[in-house]
């Protein structure tokens, strides 16, 4: 076929001037006796079965819808295919394979729409995210959620297909790699698909320790980054070097954006720059499970868990302010059902000449907490006027016997907003161990953070870092502040992630 068309792609080859001569001419004829025969292509047949095929290689993809005959034959109605742009080139392999099925769709719209058809595709993944019975997986990136969405519209059965019995898409996908036309016939409005990691931030904090620019810089000079890069842009070898094997076992969510590596969402950090994106993470001094969620939302490399186990476990500061663990096993209160359904209240200090007012929500563990110099009743009041002002009243009110919450102003307040109070049992603190514990975690936090600013500061630093980390007792485990206002709070870790340039 490539011999027969040479004429005719001469005439558009750069610089070339168009003239039509004899050649020309008998290779178009040549070329309408081949597309107008028996053996190529067969007419639409509304009553037979169809099938729709699509693949992709590294530089295009190919696709194709054929009838399947009583005697199980098929025959092919029509063929697809199209050059991948710059920025599709750069789609992790799962990503690709997903764009070729939406463009097969989009190509055939016209044979498929309404009508039962099978979908077939060589990479088994998929088969889980756009399977009908199975829904869209919460863990699939948006680019495949929305490319799900799409495929909603179409009654098909996803089908897997042995790379080896893929030959006639394997091989459209990769003969159109030199061919740089765009495909122009769009049958279906569809969202523009475009490079959505590069508008997921915008770069509007001050300075950060550890930046987007530091880790595209760092990526560049990091030889396994650039390995695993090339890879993905070339193929990955039948021998897989060992630092290049946990990459590999991950290879279908890997992806480059502006010159970095992704995994999923999550930017794939250079070994050079990885203790000091662990400093940042433990910045407020969280936990290691806590601090393994925060981690999960940003960044990764193979063996993170281990680093960050490690590095807590090393900080000196979080060792001379651990607990012992409980003594046995205590009650819970029964769970909240959305926010200021029931708070907890508790007073802390004095700590430095001052209190702490404690007020944490049951439902998100979101916590407010104010810095007091006295805790009669009236300030009490005060601080409860001031945060019900921004989030509203709560239902339930928990607190210990002291003075404050019991005397009769304390009591008018309560009525005068038709709020249930609820008192724990006398000398027996864990009662209210929601916030006794949040005493504790506020004491511990304090204590860590005390060289770092005053004690105000310090308290802003641990509220920040506390109310913008994934809770793992809340559902889905999302942070205190995603449960409480429905929203996540931007942090200076916001600025790792790519944005607009």
């Amino acid at each position: 076929m490539s011999k027969i068309k040479a004429p005719l792609d001469k005439l558009l080859h750069k610089n070339e001037k168009f003239i039509w001569n004899a050649d020309c001419q008998k290779a178009f004829q040549e070329f309408k006796t081949i597309l107008n025969s028996d053996l190529m292509l067969t007419h639409y047949n509304p009553s037979l079965p169809i099938k729709v095929a699509a693949d992709a290689s590294n530089k295009g993809i190919g696709a194709f819808i054929c009838h399947v005959f009583p005697d199980g034959s098929e025959k092919v109605m029509q063929h697809a295919s199209k050059t991948l742009t710059e920025a599709e080139q750069k789609y992790s392999q799962i990503e690709k394979e997903a764009l070729a099925l939406v463009f097969a769709l989009k190509k055939f719209h016209r044979y498929i729409f309404g009508r039962k058809f099978t979908l077939c595709t060589d990479h088994k993944p998929l088969l889980a995210i756009f399977g009908k019975n199975k829904g869209i997986p919460t863990y699939a990136a948006n680019r495949l959620q929305r490319w799900a969405l799409i495929l909603m519209m179409y009654d098909f059965n996803i089908q897997y297909v042995k790379t080896t019995d893929f030959g006639c898409v394997d091989m459209l996908s990769r003969l159109i790699a030199n061919h740089t036309k765009q495909d122009e016939d769009m049958v279906i409005a569809c969202t523009q698909l475009e490079e959505e990691m590069n508008t997921i931030i915008q770069d509007q904090c001050a300075k950060l320790p550890v930046s987007f620019e530091m880790i595209r810089k760092a990526t560049k000079q990091c030889p396994t980054a650039q390995s695993v890069i090339n890879a993905l842009y070339n193929g990955w070898q039948q021998e897989i070097p060992q630092e290049l094997r946990p990459f590999h076992a991950r290879k279908d969510a890997l992806s480059v954006i502006q010159d970095c590596l992704m995994f999923h969402e999550r930017i794939v950090i250079p070994e050079k720059l990885q203790t000091q994106i662990l400093r940042q993470l433990h910045r407020g001094h969280p936990g290691k499970e806590r601090m393994k969620l925060l981690a999960r939302c940003y960044v990764y490399w193979p063996g993170i868990d281990e680093a960050i186990a490690t590095y807590t476990r090393n900080c000196q500061l979080c060792a001379s302010a651990a607990k012992l663990p409980i003594k046995h096993t205590l009650q819970s209160w029964p769970l909240a059902t959305q926010p200021m359904e029931r708070i907890h209240i508790d007073i802390a200090g004095p700590c430095n000449g001052v209190y702490y007012f404690l007020i944490v929500d049951a439902f998100s563990k979101f916590p407010e907490i104010f810095q007091i110099t006295n805790i009669t009743t009236q300030t009490i009041v005060s601080k409860l006027n001031e945060m019900f002002s921004r989030y509203g009243d709560c239902k339930i009110l928990v607190s210990d016997n002291g003075t404050q919450f019991t005397s009769a102003t304390f009591q008018q307040f309560l009525k005068s907003r038709a709020i249930q109070q609820i008192r724990t049992s006398p000398y027996h603190p864990q009662s209210n161990g929601q916030a006794e514990r949040f005493v504790d975690t506020l004491k511990r936090a304090l204590l860590k953070l005390k060289e770092e600013g005053t004690d105000l500061e310090n308290l802003q630093t641990f509220l920040q870092t506390y109310r913008s980390t994934p809770n793992p007792n809340v559902l889905e485990r999302k942070s205190p502040a995603e449960a409480f206002i429905n929203r996540q709070i931007k942090t200076m870790l916001d600025l790792i992630k790519p944005g607009k340039r």
